[in-house]
């Protein structure tokens, strides 16, 4: 029993929901093994915020009477934890900020709804620098998140919480939030899967309500868990106004259908920012592996003006925008990375931020020609691995800016395609490293497929962090 018992945390959804299918494990089991487990190691990693033990438990209660009445669904019962931006009915929503420390939620958010409707099991809330704008998970909430494959390093950010509670075994399923790279980023520095939909693919809400370029998306151990819960979260709600009309595809069964014949395009340096050459070696010898699945490989890339131009002023603007109010009335509450954000969006001129509406179009349209050579589009997550605690990130050349290690992602921010972080490797030093792939606008499928391919050709959740103790 105590080796079952220690199998529990590395289970994923799926394996999970034909357990409690089987009784062979209960949701009350699973929650009291998980609840305890981050009660031991969360002090050291720092994953979540908000830990709800008595709701995970009522749930989980009311999930094992679902089973038994026959009304189980595909998450009924499998515990999940929600990224610090989006609201959770009951607990309190920080955003990351001091300003916030103390705004319990009065209702829940979109993709809280769908989660709990689906009979997920919401254990808490996890870390988040201040209100997402940095690439790692510090703030002045408490201690920074660390990485649960080498302690001193971050796992990155800023889903940096979500991530490290699924690479640590304190969780199978994560909601992270991804405005420039902050679910694809942490799921490579700590080796999980993380897939970032198509724009408006899943309907949002939360602390900063809508934000520019922002989408929502799973951080999980394997690409079925992340189509699982996709399955849950995604669709059209009327309350945002950007979400996709049509109903979604079925995202698990797809998995479950031959992958067509496709032809990627592998880009190891976008747009001219060097990665650091250990990364990059992991990166290329993974896409050089993509033939042996059946997808066409070729070095090609597309011809654009720098994706920074205008994703930077429209970024810093909807930042300001979304809370101005703490600026103006609890500057102090501030970390000094969020008051220079917003101070950098208060002061973008109209002309720079129209010249950038206007560029955002252009590298859209040039993006979209180049995707109607390829079905996907391969490059490194980031272009180093997970960063010392005390260290910001930087990228190969020295530090970038606000959004110092987005050189890779951002760009599919500003297009809105689907994206995702395939773990495929570690370093010397033993840190995760993931290959980006990147589909064509509203193909997710098409993207799944392609990841589930490369896990079953190059599996990763086998893999287990040296947290324990």
């Amino acid at each position: 029993m105590a080796t079952e018992t220690a199998r529990i945390p590395w289970l994923s959804a799926e394996e999970l929901a034909g357990a409690y299918r089987a009784r062979a494990l209960s949701p009350v089991e699973v929650t009291h093994v998980l609840l305890e487990r981050i009660e031991r190691l969360n002090p050291r990693l720092r994953a979540y915020l908000v830990v709800d033990a008595e709701g995970a438990l009522a749930a989980a209660q009311a999930a094992e009477q679902a089973l038994a009445a026959g009304e189980a669904g595909p998450l009924t019962g499998v515990p999940v934890s929600i990224k610090d931006l989006l609201d959770v009915r009951g607990l309190v929503t920080t955003g990351g900020s001091l300003a916030y420390r103390d705004r319990v939620a009065e209702s829940d958010s979109i993709v809280t709804e769908r989660l709990r409707r689906a009979g997920a099991v919401i254990l808490g809330k996890t870390n988040t620098p201040e209100f997402g704008v940095i690439a790692t998970t510090e703030n002045r909430l408490g201690p920074p998140c660390a990485n649960p494959w080498e302690l001193t390093r971050s796992p990155g950010g800023s889903s940096g919480g979500a991530s490290a509670a699924v690479a640590a075994g304190l969780g199978p399923l994560a909601v992270g939030t991804d405005g420039g790279g902050s679910i694809r980023m942490p799921a490579a520095h700590t080796g999980v899967f993380g897939l970032k939909a198509a724009y408006g693919r899943v309907a949002r809400s939360g602390l900063s309500g809508m934000p520019l370029f922002s989408h929502t998306g799973p951080l999980t151990r394997t690409v079925a868990d992340a189509a699982l819960m996709l399955d849950a979260i995604a669709g059209p709600d009327p309350r945002d106004v950007t979400a996709m009309d049509e109903p979604p595809p079925a995202f698990r069964a797809a998995l479950e259908q031959p992958l067509p014949r496709l032809r990627a395009a592998w880009w190891p340096e976008p747009w001219g920012r060097p990665a650091d050459p250990e990364l990059l070696a992991l990166v290329e010898r993974a896409a050089r592996t993509f033939p042996a699945l059946g997808i066409e490989v070729e070095e090609a890339h597309p011809e654009t003006e720098d994706w920074a131009i205008s994703y930077r002023p429209l970024m810093a603007a909807d930042e300001y925008t979304a809370a101005r109010e703490v600026l103006e009335s609890r500057p102090r509450d501030l970390t000094e990375y969020a008051r220079e954000t917003l101070e950098a969006g208060r002061d973008v001129p109209v002309h720079e931020y129209s010249a950038a509406l206007r560029g955002r179009e252009r590298f859209r349209y040039a993006i979209r020609e180049f995707f109607r050579r390829y079905d996907l589009l391969l490059t490194p997550v980031t272009a180093k691995p997970a960063t010392p605690l005390d260290r910001p990130p930087e990228t190969a050349t020295g530090p970038a800016g606000v959004w110092p290690s987005t050189p890779y992602t951002a760009p599919f921010n500003l297009t809105g395609q689907p994206a995702a972080s395939l773990p495929c490797g570690f370093t010397a030093a033993g840190l995760p490293v993931g290959l980006q792939v990147v589909s064509r606008m509203g193909a997710e499928v098409t993207l799944i497929q392609a990841c589930a391919a490369f896990e079953r050709a190059h599996p990763w959740a086998h893999h287990l962090p040296p947290v324990e103790g």
